[in-house]
C-alpha cells in the first residue's frame, strides 16, 4: 500500500475516532472505539517516521491533514498547485510525499 493511501485510511479513521468521542460527549454508547485505535495504532506503525510526524502536525492544524487536488487546485484551501508540484501518472506512484505550498497539507491527484 502507498502511503498516501496509507494516509488517507490513517485519516479516515481518525475521523471515525473523533465521531465516537463527540458521541461519547452526548450520552451515546461508543461501542468499537478500542477497536478502531487498535486499529489506528496499527496503521501508524506501518507508516514511515517522517510521514507520521508531518501528518500528526497538520491535524492539530487542519481536520484534514490529506486533501485532494482537483483540476490543479488544493481542495484544503483551493489555491492552484504549481505546475513544478503537478504530477504525470508515472510520478503518481512515487513514495515522495507532495505538500501544499500554501496551506501545507499533503496533497494526493485525483
Amino acid at each position: 500500500m502507498a502511503e498516501t493511501q496509507k494516509l488517507a485510511a490513517l485519516q479516515d479513521i481518525d475521523v471515525m475516532i473523533r465521531e465516537r468521542k463527540h458521541e461519547e460527549d452526548l450520552g451515546f454508547s461508543t461501542e468499537g472505539l478500542d477497536s478502531l485505535e487498535e486499529a489506528r495504532a496499527k496503521l501508524a506503525a506501518a507508516l514511515d517516521g517522517r510521514t507520521l510526524r508531518l501528518y500528526e502536525r497538520l491535524t492539530k492544524r487542519y481536520d484534514r491533514a490529506l486533501v485532494p487536488v482537483v483540476e490543479h487546485r488544493c481542495l484544503g484551501c483551493s489555491m492552484g498547485v504549481p505546475t513544478s508540484k503537478r504530477r504525470s501518472g508515472e510520478d503518481r506512484t512515487s513514495r515522495n510525499l507532495v505538500t501544499c505550498e500554501s496551506c501545507g497539507r499533503i496533497l494526493f491527484f485525483v
